[in-house]
């Protein structure tokens, strides 16, 4: 359950000066306000193409992965609710 939180003006208070504090890091950060006047004075950070495939690649099989353990755990619950329903049923004609 999730806890309901009143905003006070203490809270709210907080929450302005976290998000002015966020945005003046995001702008000390900027090229344009450090004092490039120009875009061909900015450097840009470039990602070689094979550094993104490999990225790829590798969130690719994280999700075969992730399939293959779903189907085992599918299996191994599909496995526990067949034993429940057999106990169960003992359980109402042995009472029965």
């Amino acid at each position: 359950m999730s806890r309901v939180m009143k905003l006070t003006p203490t809270l709210l208070r907080r929450i302005v000066l976290e998000e002015r504090a966020r945005m003046m890091r995001e702008a000390s950060q900027d090229p344009v306000a450090g004092g490039a006047d120009h875009p061909e004075d900015v450097k840009a950070a470039e990602t070689d193409a094979a550094d993104l495939a490999g990225t790829l690649e590798q969130n690719i099989d994280y999700m075969k992965a992730l399939k293959i353990h779903e189907a085992q755990l599918a299996a191994k619950l599909r496995r526990i609710q067949e034993a429940k329903s057999k106990v169960r049923n003992r359980i109402v004609r042995k009472l029965g």
